[in-house]
């Protein structure tokens, strides 16, 4: 009798163990669709964060029906990118670069989905050239019309018949030496540039394996937080740069 009462306390046990496991379990399972969902609300949230306003969108509705063609807004990275500045202490952005990046190829401000993008805003400045040999050059136009801009412009003659070097070391050489800016004609080219309202840029961002393209674009106004509404046209998209074989 003393067996049987014992085995049913250890059953009895066993029971309470696995119930309180499957709970737990539960538990676990209901927490990890509550991050999800909460992910997926924190994604529409940036989203609408990164969004231009409608009224700069209706602002440029004739200039955005014509083809490769957009306006987006870049956040300053020093108050978004967590990763790269260590003073952001509670970044409200969780998409890597804090939406400080952009690629005029996919139209994306992640750099994770990106590899490499093609413009970036930090402390009031764009910049190019962001990983390895990638590199490029801006230069600013001043205030100039956007629609005025066209690849037979004079200041876009020299990023529109650049040649990307087949070897990454010489493309390294490059991207110095647009550090330190070209001057040709009267126009500067350098990889940094001071971002300026009522300014029209032109930009050749040079990626390997993922894109080389030119674009003319305008910061058309700039927001309370520093970020800046840019409404841009691809110019030209030229073949990518490969890596030569023997690197």
């Amino acid at each position: 009798m003393k067996r049987i009462f014992a085995a049913t306390l250890i059953l009895a046990g066993l029971s309470i163990i696995s119930i309180s496991a499957f709970a737990q379990s539960e538990s676990r399972d209901d927490l990890i669709k509550q991050i999800e969902t909460k992910r997926a609300e924190l994604a529409v949230l940036e989203k609408q964060i990164l969004e231009p306003s409608e009224q700069d969108r209706l602002a440029y509705s004739e200039f955005l029906q014509q083809p490769k063609t957009g306006i987006v807004r870049l956040l300053p990275g020093e108050k978004y990118d967590a990763e790269i500045y260590k003073d952001v202490k509670k970044p409200t952005m969780t998409i890597r670069g804090g939406g400080s990046y952009y690629s005029f190829s996919d139209n994306s401000h992640d750099y994770n989905t990106l590899g490499s993008p093609e413009i970036s805003l930090q402390r009031g400045r764009f910049g190019i050239g962001f990983a390895g040999g990638d590199y490029g050059a801006l230069t600013s136009l001043g205030d100039v019309p956007l629609e005025q801009i066209t690849i037979e412009h004079p200041a876009a003659r020299f990023l529109a018949e650049y040649s990307v070097p087949n070897q990454r070391t010489d493309s390294l050489s490059e991207k110095r030496r647009f550090d330190q800016g070209v001057t040709l004609d009267g126009a500067t080219y350098k990889s940094r540039v001071s971002a300026v309202v009522n300014s029209t840029y032109l930009l050749r961002s040079m990626n390997w394996d993922r894109s080389n393209v030119l674009v003319v674009f305008r910061v058309v106004r700039q927001d309370t937080d520093g970020s800046v509404i840019i409404v841009w046209k691809l110019l030209k998209n030229y073949e990518r740069p490969k890596v030569a074989q023997n690197n």
